[in-house]
């Protein structure tokens, strides 16, 4: 039992000596530190970048949609059998041209029962009229022949215009799709016969965050490329949405495209650069000296040999740079490399970059 005892008293007394120099030693080596440095500690190396204003042309690079300038789906508006049709799925129509006929057969027969009591009335009109100046009826006799007669009338007009809706006609020129009825089909107001579009001009529709809005204007050019093309093709913009989108907060625009050699489809989706007022005091920063936050982005300048943390505003960016609208001026030292490592008020050693 003595020698147990003795084991961890011995045990305890090493401990002991152990924690005491670990103490001691943590102790000299800060001493060693405040004489070496005076407390402060060491500066971190780093790159930065005095800022300059320049001259920037900035652009927004946006997401857009290519639309036909004019496209409807064809219809017949009365009901009955197709009698002919009068064009080739895929080929060019113009303005005027007759699409399809619906057989009309029922309606001329309308027509002419209806042309007959026309000129029955007619003569019925001008007979009481002959009457009611000898005063051989009234006046109330006169208007009732007078109503039959206008009635009539009224009824041979609209199947004429029955009539005319058995012809269809083109009411653009531009180019038909697909057909979907053979000759024979019975067709109604419901049923698709093609689609007819102008691709002579197409429009682009596209949206732009609302701080922007106050820069647009109409017959403001902007340039475009499509999937599968490294062609820039040019438009113009030519209507402005009023209002801006709630739920977005976005300004919705419209610009028109010339498509004569027939390059740009309808449904294709568009890349946009939209050229914005030209800025000739712009801050730019390197890409790599933001750092983005919670609640936004912040950047490190240098004060006094120390690393201070900004919160910045952004606008546009190019390959390498960005664009700083709100935090920085001329003149401020921006770290660009080593950032992530730092803090507020960390102590800095800058190099400066030409």
């Amino acid at each position: 039992m003595k020698i147990k005892y003795i084991v961890y008293t011995l045990l305890i007394l090493g401990i002991g000596a152990f924690v005491a120099y670990r103490i001691s030693e943590n102790k000299s080596e800060k001493a060693k530190n405040e004489n070496n440095g005076g407390g402060k500690k060491q500066p971190i190396n780093v790159s930065g970048k005095v800022l300059k204003p320049q001259e920037f042309a900035d652009n927004l690079s946006l997401s857009g949609s290519l639309e036909a300038n004019e496209q409807i789906d064809i219809r017949s508006e009365v009901s009955g059998i197709v009698e002919s049709i009068n064009f080739k799925e895929g080929s060019s129509v113009t303005k005027g041209q007759i699409l399809f006929k619906v057989n009309d057969m029922e309606l001329r027969a309308q027509l002419a029962q209806v042309k007959t009591a026309q000129n029955l009335s007619s003569e019925n009109e001008r007979r009481a009229k002959l009457l009611l100046q000898k005063e051989a009826i009234s006046q109330e006799e006169y208007d009732i022949a007078s109503a039959d007669f206008l009635s009539a009338k009224a009824q041979a007009q609209l199947i004429q215009a029955q009539l005319a809706k058995a012809t269809v006609r083109a009411p653009f020129s531009g180019k038909i799709g697909l057909r979907y009825i053979s000759q024979g089909t019975y067709v109604t107001p419901t049923t698709l016969i093609a689609k007819l579009v102008n691709t002579n001009q197409l429009k682009i529709t596209f949206s732009i965050p609302e701080k922007y809005a106050s820069q647009m204007k109409v017959n403001n050019t902007l340039s475009f490329t499509v999937a599968g093309s490294k062609e820039v093709f040019t438009a113009k913009i030519y209507a402005i949405e009023p209002e801006i989108e709630v739920a977005t907060r976005t300004l919705k625009l419209r610009a028109i495209a010339q498509n004569y050699e027939g390059k740009l489809l309808p449904g294709t989706f568009a890349n946009v650069t939209l050229p914005l007022e030209k800025r000739t005091d712009a801050l730019l920063v390197p890409t790599e000296a933001l750092i983005p936050i919670q609640n936004g982005k912040k950047i490190f300048v240098v004060e006094n040999g120390q690393a201070k943390e900004i919160i910045v505003e952004t606008g546009a960016r190019t390959d390498k740079d960005i664009l700083i609208t709100s935090g920085l001026k001329a003149g401020d030292t921006v770290l660009t490399s080593g950032v992530m490592t730092l803090k507020d008020g960390s102590p800095v050693k800058v190099k400066l970059q030409k």
